[in-house]
């Protein structure tokens, strides 16, 4: 089995059971998520962070948002533009969102593009070593690549339930591990091998 399909086999088991969680289970989850870290996530005043709507069966992480907003952050969202490309335009709790694609919500074109100094990822599973696998698009990879070519090196903190974990991500060259994972259980800064 080649990496590629080692991914998508996990992919498929760990969003199916996330799938299998409660509503009520998820909005939990996502209230510890925020009881965890609203506090724990470290930034300067100004700081732009870059939080997600949630679809499908994602975390609702829009009160550790809010709570980051009201710790002086600023918000930004993604927004998906094409089959390639993620930008992260400017968010405030009371603007409108509007469909972005692929099953997005996001500001429209009139909000500010901004550049992530952190950046919340969803995904599909990961591992302790800070590997993670998304959707399979590639999108925030890329996001991140284009982000490290001007010089910016965003803080990485995945955002998943307890059941996405896996013993080990098999990992390729192009696979940006994350710094941190935030779960219902916690959030765990992720010892990164040289």
């Amino acid at each position: 089995m080649t990496a590629k399909e080692l991914k998508a086999a996990i992919r498929n088991e760990r969003l199916a059971l996330r799938d299998a969680m409660t509503p009520q289970a998820r909005l939990e989850a996502g209230q510890a998520m925020t009881d965890h870290a609203g506090e724990r996530i470290l930034f300067a005043p100004g700081a732009v962070i870059s939080g997600f709507w949630p679809i499908r069966s994602e975390a609702d992480i829009r009160p550790l948002m809010a709570q980051l907003r009201a710790r002086g952050a600023r918000l930004c969202l993604p927004v998906v533009l094409d089959r390639e490309t993620i930008v992260f335009r400017a968010w405030e709790p009371d603007a409108p969102v509007v469909k972005t694609g692929f099953g997005t919500t996001g500001p429209g074109p009139e909000a500010a593009v901004l550049e992530p100094d952190i950046l919340l990822v969803p995904l599909s599973a990961f591992d302790r070593a800070g590997n993670r696998i998304g959707y399979g698009a590639g999108h925030y990879d890329r996001a991140i690549d284009r982000l490290k070519a001007k010089g910016r090196t965003p803080k990485l903190i995945g955002i998943a339930f307890d059941c996405q974990e896996v013993a080990s991500v098999p990992a390729e060259p192009h696979d940006v591990p994350l710094d941190a994972i935030l779960t219902e259980s916690g959030l765990r800064t992720v010892q990164q091998v040289s």
